[in-house]
């Protein structure tokens, strides 16, 4: 899928910069919500790093460094709650199609860790990704950069969440790489979190809680200060997910280094992040395809930049998305804010 004409973004590149990754979407067209498969159909030595309260996962604990799994072959990102994860089942069989996967003597078995967010207050919740979703995000998948905004698994993504649905904006999906050092580190980020998204710049308010007249932003972080009691919530109905990949070569207690890191750019750039209602889960996967030698950047710069590309795939993820409207809600974008000036909310 092809990327739609978006307003001028800060920052610039994209996680498929990285040497062995294709990213590729699944929109339902029945409703906001699809799946991202993130393929590394050569294998790479992946981590994994959870830090919200209420995730919905698929074959994290393999990913353990004591663990036997060396590599996985696919990262699947989903909407539909813990529904989503059966897209999972699509992305296996693509790749098993495909010959792709670990050799276990009775055939070739594609590992495929996945996680999911809770996108099921717009539109019909009975419509969830599904194995034919995965399979169709597989096939959709290529090295091109990929579409942002309300596509895939951010297709049904909100954000803002903590005062009432009613007063979130648009969340999404956005993507974002550096390289240093002849090394390349790109994220892929679903933002769907109860907390606002703010310019990890310049601290300002992108996208987030509105005020009662919907006509500003609240302010969360400001709010819960002042004593503002949050809507009662239902654990588990945020969440951001996501993807760091790098082209070095890694260990897997590397890789899962490189994946806790990459939540400090969550922290950067969503006020409040890691609750008791998110399931904040980042992948790191790493394709080895560049060496690191004497001069090449080590882990301290490689989790810099992973922090920084988790960061920028945030401000992305909200900025390149649209409003939508259902039956019961209208949810404006960053983008079309009427407060919007030179690219930011006021």
């Amino acid at each position: 899928m092809s990327a739609p004409a978006l307003p001028d973004l800060p920052y610039s590149g994209a996680i498929t910069d990285v040497a062995g990754i294709e990213v590729g979407h699944h929109t339902d067209s029945r409703r906001p919500t699809g799946s991202t498969v993130i393929l590394a159909r050569e294998g790479a030595v992946a981590g994994v790093d959870v830090r919200g309260a209420a995730p919905g996962t698929r074959e994290t604990d393999l990913l353990s460094p004591g663990n036997f799994v060396q590599e996985v072959h696919a990262i699947l990102l989903a909407g539909g709650s813990a529904w989503g994860l059966a897209a999972a089942d699509g992305v296996v069989r693509w790749l098993e199609e495909r010959g792709v996967g670990l050799d276990v003597r009775f055939g070739r078995l594609p590992i495929v860790p996945g996680a999911v967010l809770f996108d099921l207050p717009v539109g019909d919740a009975r419509i969830r990704p599904d194995a034919a979703s995965g399979y169709a995000a597989c096939e959709a998948a290529s090295i091109a950069a990929p579409a942002e905004g309300n596509v895939g698994a951010g297709a049904g993504a909100l954000v803002g969440k903590l005062f009432g649905a009613q007063h979130a904006m648009k969340g999404g999906i956005g993507t974002a790489s550096v390289k240093v050092g002849g090394v390349t580190v790109g994220a892929l980020i679903a933002c769907n979190a109860l907390g606002d998204v703010l310019d990890p710049e310049t601290g300002e308010l992108l996208a987030g809680s509105r005020t009662d007249d919907g006509r500003a932003l609240r302010d969360t972080r400001r709010s819960l200060l002042r004593g503002e009691l949050p809507k009662p919530l239902l654990a588990g109905t945020n969440t951001t997910i996501g993807v760091i990949a790098t082209d070095a070569v890694l260990t897997k207690v590397q890789a899962q280094r490189l994946a806790a890191v990459a939540h400090d750019g969550l922290a950067r750039a969503i006020n409040p992040v890691h609750t008791m209602s998110d399931g904040d889960t980042l992948f790191a996967l790493a394709t080895g395809r560049v060496a690191l030698k004497d001069e090449a950047p080590g882990m301290t710069v490689l989790s810099t930049l992973a922090a920084e590309v988790a960061a920028q795939a945030t401000v992305r993820a909200v900025l390149a998305a649209r409003a939508i409207a259902t039956a019961e809600l209208s949810i404006p974008a960053a983008r079309d804010w009427p407060q919007r000036q030179d690219g930011h909310v006021r």
